[in-house]
């Protein structure tokens, strides 16, 4: 009798996965892919959090009217919900509401400007490397093994020491170590690529090889790319909030979240709260983004679809 009502249970499963399917193929890509996503738990509740985050640091600022770099010495270490202070004051009592939607706009450009590098530069030096061979593979991919065998905190640390501090030495240092990463997935991607009917058939069509780049290989590694720099955001957040921690990221006045935590570290008994609220931020940040990544990788990753679908079954 057990083995009957699974048997049936099964058949009403595939019947309902097979209803899916049929009625996928019925409808455009795009929206396809828009039914994915809204049907992600990891996407949804990752981008909840994120609009949270990403509203507290736009607008965070601008709706409260305060002045970042304001002193207090009347109102120093005050909890949150103190009178005029939502979360309360640091050691110079400055007010760490609006230090930490700044602190989280810093974040943010830094992830920004680091994703941008680290795309860009992962794109093309990957396919250069994983379409033309020779030379040009031997050199990047030496370049890429080179850079990647050093931990990402040293080289950060290194560029910082060699630029100076500040926001741009972070950018670069951050950037050059995930171009690294983007860029040996992206030449793994070509290669396979290169092999495939559809890029034989173009090189036989007397296509040239800039246009078979753009035209076939890049679209089909853009995906991957995407999922990847989605996770490396994670990272340079991360990053960023280490190098702000020693003193080598942003400097003051502008706040930063590693900072921050860095300056309240010293009166943990008096108010612990001038480290827990901008490492909670931190936290929920750094929470969001990942939790995006996995969602995006599931959604443009149908093998880990299926696979996920079959352990369900089991």
């Amino acid at each position: 009798m057990t083995a009957e009502r699974e048997a049936e249970a099964r058949r009403v499963s595939w019947e309902q996965q097979l209803a899916v399917f049929e009625e996928e193929q019925h409808v455009p890509p795009s929206r396809r892919m828009v039914m994915r996503m809204r049907h992600n738990k990891l996407l949804l509740l990752g981008s909840a959090i994120g609009i949270l985050v990403l509203a507290a640091g736009i607008l965070g600022p601008w709706l409260s009217g305060a002045d970042y770099t304001a002193q207090s010495f009347q109102d120093t270490h005050l909890p949150p919900l103190s009178e005029g202070h939502l979360l309360g004051t640091d050691g110079l009592g400055r007010d760490l509401a609006i230090r930490t939607f700044v602190g989280i706009r810093v974040s943010l450009i830094v992830a920004a400007g680091v994703t941008a590098l680290a795309l860009v530069a992962g794109l093309v030096l990957g396919m250069m490397a994983g379409y033309f061979h020779g030379w040009s593979d031997k050199l990047i991919g030496g370049i890429v093994d080179f850079v990647w065998g050093f931990p990402l905190i040293l080289v950060a640390v290194l560029f910082a020491g060699g630029l100076g501090e500040g926001l741009f030495p972070v950018i670069l240092a951050v950037g050059l170590v995930n171009t690294a990463a983007i860029a040996r997935v992206v030449r793994g991607e070509v290669l396979s690529l290169s092999e495939r009917e559809f890029i034989e058939a173009a090189h036989a069509g007397g296509y040239s090889n800039f246009r078979i780049m753009w035209r076939h290989i890049f679209p089909n590694i853009l995906a991957p790319a995407l999922v990847l720099a989605s996770y490396y955001v994670a990272v340079a957040i991360i990053a960023e909030a280490a190098l702000s921690f020693i003193g080598l990221g942003a400097q003051p006045p502008l706040p930063s979240l590693g900072q921050m935590v860095a300056d309240g570290r010293n009166f943990l008994r008096q108010n612990h709260w001038e480290s827990t609220i901008p490492g909670i931020s931190l936290v929920l940040l750094v929470l969001s983004v990942s939790l995006i990544g996995d969602g995006l990788r599931d959604v443009f990753d149908p093998r880990l679809r299926h696979e996920a679908k079959g352990v369900d079954d089991k």
